[in-house]
C-alpha cells in the first residue's frame, strides 16, 4: 500500500495547492474520499458522507477565496498521514509579515486512491484574534457554520 499511498498522496497535494491558487474549486477533493468518509473541521465539526463534505467545502470556502492554505510538510506512517500547513489571512501586519496560523491534517488511507477519514486542528484563539487584529471581515455571501456542530472526532472503524 505504500507506493499506493504516497502517489495517492501526491495527487491530493497537487489537487490541494491548485485549489489553493484558484485553478479548481475546493469541491474537486472529494475525489479523494471514500463515499462515507469523515471530515473533522475545527468550527464545523464532524461531517459523514461525500455529499455532506461537499456542501462543506463549498460552503466553508465561500468568501475565503482570498486566504491561502500552503502546506509546508508532509509525513506518513504506514496509512495514516499528517500534514502540517498554515492559514494565511491576505492582511499584513505593520511589520509586512502576514497574518498566519499553524495547522494540522491527519488523514487514513482506505486503498484504492481514497481516505476515509481527515481531521483539520488549528487553534482557534489565534485565528479569531487574527480576524480581529487584521481588520478582514466576512463578506456578506460567506456561510456561517453550524451553531452547534458535532464534536465527535473518532476514527471510523
Amino acid at each position: 500500500m505504500g507506493d499506493d499511498l504516497a502517489g495517492t498522496l501526491t495527487r491530493y497535494l497537487r489537487h490541494r495547492r491548485e485549489a489553493d491558487e484558484g485553478r479548481r474549486p475546493w469541491t474537486d477533493m472529494t475525489a479523494f474520499f471514500t463515499d462515507d468518509a469523515v471530515f473533522v473541521d475545527p468550527l464545523w465539526g464532524r461531517l459523514e458522507g461525500i455529499e455532506e463534505i461537499r456542501r462543506f467545502l463549498a460552503d466553508s470556502m465561500t468568501g475565503i477565496e482570498d486566504w491561502r492554505f500552503p502546506i509546508d510538510a508532509a509525513y506518513i506512517s504506514g496509512d495514516e498521514v499528517v500534514l502540517k500547513y498554515r492559514q494565511v489571512l491576505p492582511a499584513r501586519r505593520p511589520d509586512g509579515r502576514p497574518f498566519e496560523q499553524s495547522g494540522y491534517s491527519t488523514l487514513l488511507y482506505a486503498g484504492d486512491g481514497r481516505f476515509s477519514y481527515e481531521e483539520d486542528v488549528l487553534n482557534m484563539i489565534h485565528v479569531f484574534e487574527d480576524i480581529r487584529a487584521s481588520g478582514w471581515t466576512p463578506p456578506p455571501r460567506m456561510h456561517a457554520p453550524p451553531r452547534h456542530p458535532n464534536r465527535d472526532f473518532s476514527r471510523p472503524i
